[in-house]
């Protein structure tokens, strides 16, 4: 099997092609970053920057793959620019979306499936649901097989675990000093984390698996959390305990606006999706790796990085704490 990943030294491109060699695949990678991966000498790098778009399109136009599995499209006119380059000089195509093209309502059965209509409230989201059109007509016109694949939260080396308000705060090292962390709302909300290794998992199995042809499916890990478990599991891998102030969501967007857009965004609603559908196409695709499991490694990864936020110079997260326990919230143990 004769595969290109598309961003293949990213996140979850990473763990893409970590199983896609353990299947035995021939696999390239297309990276702007010209660093080496943990896998240079079995894998073919080709480093270029695909929003030079000719460059991009010329760079494949005399090469043919069994599967593209593209990992850095974003835009509709990047969508385009992908049927171009590989319409008709592959058999499968895979495209990495997102949970966050789905409607931030609740359904009945609380898990989101595939089924869940597709109303983004963000930029994102809308961006890659057009993606998905674009690449969903090439595929009726027979350009190639196409398999939609929705990641929500992932994480791991390479990246850093995110807290419920913020994609790199500095909310772990607050518990790490055994300082009182925000928590918007109750800590009842729902959401789920995947690790790079086990998401990378579906997509690499699905590769040339024709029950995935034309199909879209949540690539997301079985566990579910609150947010209070959330923070409890990933402070054991600090040996710590979270302490948490609950305060209301709409207080900690107008206190700081503009701070916290991820949690305008995304978690300020349930995050949780069924990945049901993918586990009985893809049956190889069994997530493994547990939340403090991949937490410790992500922590010691950010520390590695020079990635690890100091929240001791944070002082508006500081101030903001202050005034919470000023109102009367007490820190809670989660």
């Amino acid at each position: 099997m004769n595969v290109l990943v598309v961003g293949g030294t990213g996140l979850i491109g990473t763990g893409i092609v970590k199983h896609l060699l353990a299947r035995g695949a021939s696999v390239t990678t297309y990276a702007r970053n010209r660093r080496r991966s943990a896998y240079s000498d079995d894998v073919t790098q080709i480093a270029g920057d695909r929003s030079n778009v000719r460059e991009f399109e010329q760079t494949f136009e005399t090469t043919r793959y069994d599967v593209v599995i593209d990992m850095i499209c974003f835009t509709s006119a990047q969508a385009e620019s992908t049927v171009r380059a590989f319409g008709g000089r592959c058999e499968q195509l895979e495209f990495c979306s997102t949970v966050c093209t789905y409607d931030v309502k609740t359904p009945p059965g609380v898990l989101i499936d595939e089924s869940w209509p597709q109303k983004p409230i963000s930029d994102y989201g809308r961006e890659k649901v057009a993606c998905e059109r674009i690449l969903e007509r090439a595929s009726e016109h027979g350009r190639f097989k196409l398999t939609i694949l929705r990641p929500s939260h992932t994480y791991g080396p390479g990246s850093a675990l995110v807290d419920q308000l913020e994609l790199a705060g500095g909310a772990w090292d607050r518990i790490e000093r055994g300082l009182p962390i925000l928590c918007a709302g109750d800590g009842l909300g729902l959401w789920q984390s995947t690790h790079r290794d086990d998401c990378g998992k579906l997509f690499a199995c699905a590769a040339l698996n024709s029950k995935a042809y034309n199909q879209a499916y949540n690539a997301t890990g079985d566990e579910i959390f609150t947010w209070r478990d959330y923070y409890r599991r990933a402070a054991s891998a600090l040996d710590r305990s979270a302490k948490l102030l609950f305060v209301p969501a709409s207080w900690l967007l107008k206190e700081l606006p503009g701070r916290f857009e991820f949690l305008l965004e995304t978690t300020q609603f349930h995050g949780a999706y069924s990945s049901a559908k993918a586990r009985q196409d893809v049956p190889e695709f069994r997530p493994t790796i547990e939340l403090e499991l991949g937490a410790r490694e992500t922590f010691a990864d950010m520390r590695r990085r020079g990635a690890w936020c100091d929240s001791a110079t944070d002082r508006e997260y500081q101030g903001l704490v202050d005034k919470a326990l000023a109102l009367g919230f007490a820190p809670v143990e989660a």
